[in-house]
């Protein structure tokens, strides 16, 4: 279940890839069957060990040329082990709403992306996050250690990606509209309450929908997409190197 889309990111064959805060590595094993060299990076080590073995199956799996690479590095957003430029397009799914500093989690991302590079960042969108935050406190921070922190506005979110020097595109929309009714229901009856019927019910309806994926609820998704979407996923570039006359030529 990949929320980003990987034609609008521009991701090619042979491309450099990160994924911040990867947790389960849905979108590295996603990057990865395109043929991309992906980094998947979390500062979960339990998260990161599970995805090196699904990049070991994968590996296994396959005809040689026929997949990418993954590797997996533990670390933080603020100091990414990186240098400048390493990669062509990075994915921050889920990430930034947990960060007490996403201005300087934005400006590490936009640091490591090269110069004509695609970033496509997720944050839960603004009415499912709000119904949420309204439904139980103890969904978010501070009842929550590392929850979330702050809701955002897609035009909040293309705010703080110009802030650090990147142009946000025309590209975003929204992802999993099914999923907000879930987390609605969640919050109703207590986040940490999963044996509720009704939430266990629901849930093995996602898990049915998310392997069989049939037409009618591909369509319902789509139709309640533009309200009730869980993620709101926006993209922008990094502008290409500008070259600066000389001091001693400008009149």
């Amino acid at each position: 279940m990949l929320t980003v889309r990987y034609e609008q990111l521009g991701l090619i064959e042979g491309e450099r890839l990160l994924d911040l805060g990867c947790g389960g590595g849905r979108h590295a094993f996603g990057a990865v069957e395109r043929r991309a060299r992906v980094v998947a990076l979390d500062v979960d080590v339990t998260a990161l060990s599970d995805v090196r073995r699904w990049f070991d199956a994968i590996a296994a799996g396959s005809d040689p040329g026929t997949t990418g690479s993954g590797a997996v590095v533990g670390g933080e957003a603020l100091h990414l082990p990186f240098p400048d430029g390493a990669f062509d397009r990075v994915v921050a799914a889920e990430v930034l709403e947990h960060l007490p500093d996403d201005r300087a989690a934005v400006a590490e991302l936009a640091r490591v992306l090269r110069a004509g590079g695609t970033l496509a960042v997720t944050v839960p969108a603004w009415l499912s996050e709000r119904v949420c935050w309204a439904l139980a406190d103890d969904y978010h921070a501070p009842a929550v250690a590392g929850g979330h922190l702050r809701i955002y506005t897609r035009s909040g979110l293309r705010r703080r990606l110009a802030e650090a020097g990147l142009v946000p595109t025309t590209a975003a929309h929204g992802a999993h509209a099914l999923h907000t009714p879930y987390w609605w229901l969640r919050c109703l009856v207590g986040p940490g309450n999963d044996g509720h019927p009704l939430v266990r019910a629901y849930h093995r309806f996602l898990v049915w929908d998310m392997v069989r994926a049939p037409r009618c609820t591909r369509l319902a998704d789509a139709v309640l997409r533009p309200l009730l979407a869980k993620s709101a996923v926006v993209y922008a570039t990094k502008p290409p190197h500008r070259v600066l006359p000389a001091p001693d030529a400008i009149r």
